[in-house]
């Protein structure tokens, strides 16, 4: 059984279709990445999953469960689901340590030294244990956003959302945040994930999926959909994003 599957979703802001019928699915351990021009609908697809944005039309299952129904339970879905946004969405007057235990009192009601053990753990995994007492002001762009993956996997989720977790960095701070993706990767973490970083998709995605206009205009594998893409949208598209990074990133 797939652990994530759209089946024909759709979703509009007014008169506007964002999502033109979004059907796929992914298998527990892999990793998706789903690239395409601004405005094709990418961020909204992954904000479906997690009931940040409605669908208007067709559902959405995680685990064979539906996920887009009225009586889902949001709460419990976004502790099985995490998402790392590419504004960090930290919060200010809490320390790294701070932003990754909230959860786990708040949501998962540990004990507090058990939640500060389990935090720990999260910020060795993401190489950050050093900087467990700073505060988002004094933290690097590129930490801030490992303390995002940390405070998400802090929740043991089996999925993990990543929205252009690097589109707000400074070009030498992108390497250590894609280091942490591969290894979670690499562990049988189950991603999907919107990036431009091509790099990226070419050594960890099991799959890539071009979406433009709303729909999934071409999904394969990367080795496949990058030296020989079968729709022509994908190959100007790809070509278009060579040119703009100067090659591969």
């Amino acid at each position: 059984m797939s652990l994530l599957r759209f089946e024909d979703v759709r979703q509009s802001y007014g008169a506007e279709e964002v999502l033109r019928g979004i059907s796929f699915e992914m298998d527990r351990g892999d990793v998706e990445v789903v690239i395409g021009p601004s405005g094709s609908g990418k961020s909204t697809m992954l904000r479906c999953v997690n009931r940040l944005t409605e669908v208007d039309a067709g559902t959405i299952y995680l685990d064979g469960e539906a996920i887009t129904t009225p009586d889902t339970d949001v709460n419990d879905l976004r502790r099985r689901v995490g998402m790392v946004f590419q504004d960090f969405n930290l919060f200010a007057h809490r320390t790294a340590l701070g932003n990754v235990t909230l959860g786990l009192e708040e949501v998962l009601d540990y004990p507090r030294e058990e939640a500060r053990t389990e935090a720990m753990a999260q910020l060795e995994r993401v190489g950050l244990a050093d900087q467990a007492d700073s505060y988002p002001a004094e933290l690097s762009g590129g930490q801030k956003q490992r303390v995002g993956i940390a405070r998400a996997l802090a929740m043991d989720p089996e999925l993990m959302l990543f929205d252009e977790p690097t589109s707000a960095l400074d070009p030498e701070l992108i390497g250590d945040v894609l280091a942490v993706m591969r290894d979670l990767a690499e562990e049988g973490m189950t991603m999907l994930c919107v990036t431009h970083e091509m790099g990226f998709a070419r050594s960890a995605a099991s799959t890539v999926s071009f979406l433009d206009g709303g729909q999934v205009v071409e999904r394969g594998p990367p080795a496949r959909l990058f030296e020989s893409p079968a729709n022509e949208r994908t190959g100007e598209f790809l070509e278009r994003l060579t040119s703009l990074h100067g090659g591969e990133q």
